[in-house]
This record gives C-alpha cells, structure tokens and sequence, in this order.
C-alpha cells in the first residue's frame, strides 16, 4: 500500500512501525517537526516531508494529527485528496464533520486505537458507513491489524463505546498497578522491586487468562479460597465497591467520549 501519514506524533509512529514490520508498504510522512521527519525517514521504506504530496485514489491518507489541528488539516487536504481513502485516529471527530470539512469526502474510516499499540499490543476499534466498500475496509484493517487486535464496530456509537474499554482502559490498569507498587513499597520492596514484581504479575494473569477459556471470575475465585488471604484483600475491594467504582468510571468516560465529540466536530 501506498500510505500517507499527516502527523508523525506517538501513535502514528507506532503504526509506522508495525506497518515497516510487515513490509511492501511505501510510507510518507508529513509533519513540521524536523527531528520527527528525520527520525522516520530513517526506516525502510519511509519518506518524509513538510508539505502533503500529490495524492491519488489508490492510496490511503492517515490523520494523526491532535482533534483540535483537525478541521484546518482536513480543508487543507480537500483540495489535493483526489479520493484517497482517509483514516482517521483522531479522538472525538464525527464521520459527519470529517465528510463536511473534506469538502464531501465520503471515503472515511475513523479509528480508536490505544497506547499499547506502540509495543505491537494494541486495540483498534474500526467504523466506516455504508459508503467505505470492502476493499477499503480491509486496506484499513491491515493498517491497524500492524499494531495489534482490531474490531469493527457495528455503528459510530460504538467508537464511544470502545474508548470506555480498551481506549482509555490501559490507564485503568496502570492505576491498579500504582496501587499495587503502593501496597508493595508500604510492605518493604524497593521501588525497582514493587514495580518487577507487579509487572510480572500482570503479566502472568495475562498470559494464564489467554492460554484457557475459563470465565474470569471463576479464574479468580480459583486464587480466592475460602477463610484465606486473598479473600481478606477481596472482601475489602467488595466493600469499598471497586468494581462498581470501575464499572462507573467506564460509564463516566463513554459519556465523556460523546461530549467531546460533539464539542471537537462543530464547525
């Protein structure tokens, strides 16, 4: 594929990467950070620039710039897409303000990735309209299938819905992990410790979950037994409603998604 990145920032350099990986891509990157444009172009098959080069509808336009730089992009763009199928990884923005400030672009498929796409280990939650056919799709697929699991979403909704689980949720892991290197640091361990030992743990319930289609609660009741230690730390998460505080805080953040769309695709 013929890919054209408009931003080099994090995300986009995690894409990049994974897409390198693969191989058979020629990639070019526009962004105004020298030592951005200078870092990528270092990559096999990537080149980069200042300004946006002339597109044509065989290639794919990825915009991976901040929601707020969005819409002057996308008027910027519209003049020179020429039908090029335009991804977007911008929180917020609307398939309906993305269309109106492309000039009427129908092309569009809008994405969710997260932070763990940067290690390969990413989600990526998908939602194109009818107009976006299945070539198309499949093109933008491969695109994030490069960092990681994708999901197509059965509607635009669906893109709040994701940002609630896996889009913001690697920060809900990372929050339990602090408290976890608390509670380790409080006991005695070295902070180089408690953060070993809790990564490893991680890792492992990880990996013991994947390797079996055992329920996660039953997975966890099988380290819970009954009158013992792990009951005790249990019964108090139970008591201080950590899952219903969980369980909220995603409600909180699906709610947030939406407003923030709303705000971000005004004219």
């Amino acid at each position: 594929m013929q890919i054209t990145f408009i931003g080099g920032g994090n995300m986009a350099t995690a894409i990049i990467g994974g897409l390198v990986k693969q191989g058979g891509h020629q990639i070019h990157v526009v962004d105004p950070n020298a030592d951005r444009r200078d870092a990528l172009s270092a990559l096999q098959g990537v080149t980069a620039g200042e300004a946006v080069p002339a597109l044509s509808a065989d290639e794919v336009v990825v915009l991976a710039v901040k929601p707020q730089q969005l819409k002057g992009v996308c008027e910027a763009l519209s003049a020179t897409l020429n039908g090029a199928l335009v991804v977007s990884i911008a929180a917020g923005i609307r398939l309906e303000a993305l269309s109106r400030w492309l000039g009427g672009h129908t092309r569009i498929v809008r994405v969710m990735p997260n932070t763990p796409a940067m290690v390969g280990k990413g989600v990526s939650g998908l939602f194109a309209d009818t107009a976006v056919g299945e070539a198309d799709r499949k093109a933008a697929d491969a695109i994030m299938a490069a960092t990681g699991v994708t999901l197509w979403l059965a509607d635009e909704e669906g893109i709040d819905d994701i940002t609630s689980v896996s889009g913001s949720g690697p920060a809900y892991v990372f929050y339990f992990m602090e408290g976890m290197i608390n509670a380790a640091c409080e006991v005695g361990f070295s902070e180089a410790e408690a953060r070993r030992l809790v990564l490893a743990t991680f890792e492992g319930a990880v990996a013991l979950a994947q390797s079996t289609d055992t329920d996660i609660a039953q997975l966890r009741a099988n380290v819970t037994s009954k009158g013992g230690t792990t009951e005790r730390a249990i019964a108090r998460f139970d008591a201080e409603l950590v899952k219903a505080a969980i369980v909220q805080g995603a409600r909180d953040c699906r709610a947030r998604s939406i407003e923030l769309g709303e705000q971000l695709s005004r004219d």
